[in-house]
């Protein structure tokens, strides 16, 4: 066997991103931020689908993260950007140890529907609250990161330097856990989870430890996407929104922790250039994109690293 390179990988990629921080148009760094965010939210989904669960609900952890970051910005008056990640983050948690009791009890059709009535049902919260924005949403400004006064020159590229930072001790975790015994022990419960409880495990607290944890990692990654674009509003918790993450985790596959962010960065910048080029027909670009893939890589994009490996 190839020894195992992620952790390695991971380092060089953050680097490059680190340096194209100082160095990337701002539209670029725009871009990277957004996408490694929502590469955060689909991490933790790949931890789920490795337990043998698919979440149609983690728009809601992500709009969750965010409105607690700009809830904290502007009502609690407390625009430090490192409290509003800390803040979305155990957000995100909390909300997640308390629906996880009842959703680690369900499993297939169940609980992805499940997910998705708790998602949109803080979408109709969002929507009727007219302290919150109602539709429109509100903006959110960080002025300062752990302490440190920010120029409105540099804020942005200092935030996705976080970003990157964030995601990379994220993913080195992850990494580190599938890796381990409960990686092992996630895969036996998507396996037969009745062997699982035989041999003396739970697999309730596998299933419940792996939503929080992915709850946590939404909501990490909504806080930074809020930062990135300044604005919040309930289509980040809705349906649509979920779907997208479900798409990019299909798009990169749950073999590695490293492919979540690829696929995450390959949708944006797809979307981004089919909204610049072709606006009308993007959904069904991304439509034959998703047909493509199921067709000819349905293990995702990350295969074809696999396949690169072995012929190495």
């Amino acid at each position: 066997m190839k020894p195992d390179r992620t952790v390695i990988a991971l380092a060089i990629t953050s680097g490059v991103l680190l340096v194209s921080a100082v160095f990337a148009p701002q539209s670029l760094v725009f871009l990277l931020a957004l996408g490694l965010a929502k590469g955060l939210v689909v991490l933790g989904l790949v931890l789920l689908m490795r337990t043998g669960l698919v979440s149609f609900g983690q728009g809601l952890y992500y709009g969750l993260g965010a409105y607690a970051a700009a809830v904290l910005a502007n009502q609690g008056q407390l625009s430090d950007a490192a409290l509003m990640l800390l803040a979305g983050t155990l957000a995100s948690a909390a909300v997640a140890a308390v629906l996880g009791l009842l959703l680690a009890r369900y499993r297939q059709i169940f609980f992805s529907m499940l997910t998705l009535a708790f998602s949109m049902i803080l979408y109709g919260a969002l929507v009727k609250s007219s302290a919150l924005g109602s539709t429109d949403g509100f903006n959110l400004h960080a002025a300062s990161f752990a302490g440190i006064a920010l120029g409105a020159d540099v804020q942005r590229r200092v935030f996705f330097a976080a970003t990157v930072v964030v995601a990379f001790i994220a993913a080195c975790l992850l990494h580190r856990l599938l890796s381990g015994h409960w990686g092992r022990l996630a895969t036996a419960v998507a396996d037969n989870e009745l062997r699982v409880e035989y041999l003396g495990a739970s697999a309730y607290r596998v299933v419940y430890v792996n939503y929080v944890f992915a709850g946590a990692l939404a909501g990490l990654g909504g806080a930074c996407a809020a930062l990135a674009v300044g604005h919040v509003d309930p289509e980040m918790t809705y349906w649509t929104t979920s779907g997208e993450f479900v798409f990019i985790s299909i798009l990169g596959g749950v073999q590695n922790v490293l492919a979540p962010f690829i696929s995450a960065l390959v949708f944006e910048g797809v979307r981004t250039l089919a909204n610049q080029y072709a606006p009308n027909v993007w959904q069904m670009m991304l439509g034959l994109a998703m047909l493509a893939i199921i067709m000819f890589l349905p293990s995702g994009l990350w295969s074809l690293a696999r396949r690169l490996r072995r012929t190495a």
